[in-house]
């Protein structure tokens, strides 16, 4: 990543690595994040060049916590990124509301990278509407190139108001790839000086006030900026206008012909007489965007007020959809309306026949053995499973079905004390690492206080799995000069109030079973902690230990254990034989350990 911190040349970035040069650019001298795709790769860049950079960044424990580490810095003089997914501004949105009545003294930006077609997340929300509700200017790119543009805009836009600037993403810009050119990247500001005013930056209900009327002001003088700013402009000339946004516009500018398009980039507040200017003479109007009807709504009430009738053709009319991403089907889809470009298009999905692949835990993966262990102490009663969020959430598939509710980050323990009280059912939460420490520990002090009794399973694989092998509290930093020990969850948990916890190796099964039996057994709260790293990050560290398994077929009576309940991808069924595909094969013993006769054993 080192090419990121030359001052020239032309790069082919990913819209995130396009985003990591543009804080370079910017001058940025602090950055803050809670790992979340389709934001991870930034932090990933961060982790390794932000030193070089003369920037300080941070892995946060939490959203919340990273908006305010980049907001006091933003306050301080210091030019401040704190970047997320889309549903990471939900936890971090207290602090983040209450940012646009303070307003800042130096640049501050805040990404949020939505997930259109939920490709890695619980919900697909269209974060834009936090621009409305919290009353911030807001830009959205639409290629890598702009991607860095507007993110060098936002910092000079956030400044000249004095307030943070809300910057879109969504997963196809930053996951495109794009031709950057690299520009000289100034000295950034690493250090800056507090200066106390109370009056505005302690918000008490009298200075709440305060803040608000300044708050209006500013976004009287965002809506100039915003109808004078070259991130909002027109292409082409046509009586068929095309309102969009984001990566829509990448696809009107492929396939639609013979259209004049108005592209807006800064889109919060959208620039009042600009698009009441565009409408002046249409035919008809489309607006593009993903998701909500946005600004669809924004150009309704503006050619209301204006007295145009122009037909207004968008999600309100049923001609464009509200779920999920677009792509150049959408657009096709116009075709009775609007002239589309000639050409091949993308292939229809029946003509593919793809396979269906949905996701799985990892050969190896220590969360499989823990799924394992607790279905045999549960019991043919079985238990309802509070679940969260994390590669874990993959067991809900069968066999394991141990996931019933999987609302947020955190949520598995909280629920469970729900379900506690209001069933008289078994109940077993399960939580990651990571997730715990972001917003578990909450949940599971008011488990204590409340007296709820259900069991708790920390699934402790020694990382941020789900992202990219982020590191979290538990593990402790080595990065960016900063060195930290990490915390032991047993102890933590222990200070939380729990009596009953014990520590196992889900890799070693039969001892695991045993503490789960107890655990679920016990008349109150009690948590479970399986701690084993996860084996594809110790394969990329090089401390994967070289073991592998095959199946003595004279052994084996074909009951099929292996594959029905423990179900490692690693293991598959080859004409009634059940082969260990040894490309796969971690060498966990697992499946060994299931076998009831023994029949799976070690051959190196």
């Amino acid at each position: 990543m080192d090419r990121l911190l030359a001052n020239g040349g032309r790069l082919l970035l990913l819209g995130n690595e396009a985003i990591a040069r543009g804080l370079i650019e910017a001058g940025a001298g602090l950055a803050a994040t809670y790992p979340g795709t389709p934001s991870s790769e930034i932090g990933g860049i961060l982790e390794d060049i932000a030193s070089q950079a003369g920037m300080y960044f941070e892995y946060s424990v939490n959203e919340k916590v990273a908006m305010e580490v980049a907001g006091a810095a933003a306050v301080s003089g210091v030019r401040s990124f704190a970047f997320m997914k889309h549903v990471g501004l939900n936890v971090a949105s207290d602090a983040f509301m209450t940012l646009s009545y303070t307003g800042v003294r130096a640049g501050m930006v805040i990404m949020t990278a939505d997930d259109p077609s939920c490709h890695s997340s619980q919900n697909e929300q269209d974060n834009r509407f936090y621009a409305k509700l919290g009353l911030f200017p807001m830009v959205e790119p639409s290629t890598p190139a702009e991607a860095r543009d507007m993110l060098v805009e936002a910092f000079r836009i956030s400044e000249v108001l004095g307030c943070p600037v809300l910057y879109r993403t969504t997963t196809r810009v930053n996951h495109a790839r794009g031709a950057v050119e690299l520009r000289k990247a100034p000295a950034p500001v690493r250090k800056g000086k507090f200066e106390k005013d109370p009056q505005r930056f302690v918000t008490v209900p009298a200075h709440a006030r305060l803040g608000r009327i300044e708050q209006l002001k500013r976004m009287e003088h965002a809506l100039k900026m915003s109808e004078a700013s070259p991130l909002n402009y027109t292409v082409g000339s046509s009586r068929i206008g095309v309102i969009t946004s984001g990566v829509t516009y990448t696809y009107a500018r492929e396939w639609l012909e013979g259209v004049e398009i108005l592209k807006l980039g800064f889109t919060n507040p959208v620039p009042e007489e600009k698009v009441r200017k565009f409408l002046e003479g249409k035919q008809k109007i489309v607006v593009l965007e993903e998701l909500e009807p946005f600004l669809e709504d924004e150009v309704r009430r503006i050619a209301q007020q204006c007295g145009s009738t122009v037909e207004i053709i968008g999600k309100r009319t049923g001609h464009l959809p509200r779920a999920f991403e677009f792509s150049p089907d959408t657009i096709i889809s116009l075709a009775p309306l609007f002239k589309v470009r000639k050409g091949k298009g993308p292939l229809p999905p029946a003509a593919l026949k793809l396979p269906s692949r949905p996701p799985v835990l990892c050969a190896g993966c220590p969360h499989r053995a823990t799924y394992y262990a607790v279905k045999r102490a549960v019991g043919k009663d079985g238990a309802i499973y509070s679940s969260d969020i994390g590669c874990y959430t993959l067991g809900v598939q069968p066999p394991m079905q141990c996931a019933d509710l999987v609302l947020s980050m955190g949520s598995s323990i909280g629920a469970a004390g729900g379900f506690a009280e209001a069933t008289d059912q078994k109940v077993v939460s399960f939580i990651g690492d990571s997730t715990f420490f972001h917003a578990g520990i909450p949940g599971l002090i008011n488990a204590v206080y409340n007296g709820h009794k259900f069991t708790l399973v920390i699934l402790d694989n020694r990382t941020t799995a789900m992202t990219g092998h982020q590191p979290n509290p538990g593990i402790g930093r080595e990065y960016g000069g900063v060195e930290s020990v990490g915390l032991k969850l047993e102890p933590l948990v222990r200070a939380c109030g729990v009596e009953q916890v014990r520590t196992v190796d889900p890799y070693d099964i039969k001892a695991t079973v045993e503490a789960m039996k107890e655990a679920v057994s016990y008349d109150g709260l009690s948590v479970v902690i399986a701690e084993h790293p996860c084996p594809l990050l110790r394969r990329k560290e090089g401390k994967l230990a070289p073991v592998r398994y095959a199946i003595d077929q004279s052994k084996c009576v074909h009951c099929y254990t292996c594959v029905s309940r423990f179900s490692c991808p690693a293991l598959s069924k080859e004409g009634g034989d059940v082969r260990i595909d040894m490309s796969m094969c971690i060498g966990c013993g697992g499946c060994a350990q299931v076998c009831p006769k023994q029949a799976i054993e070690v051959i190196q």
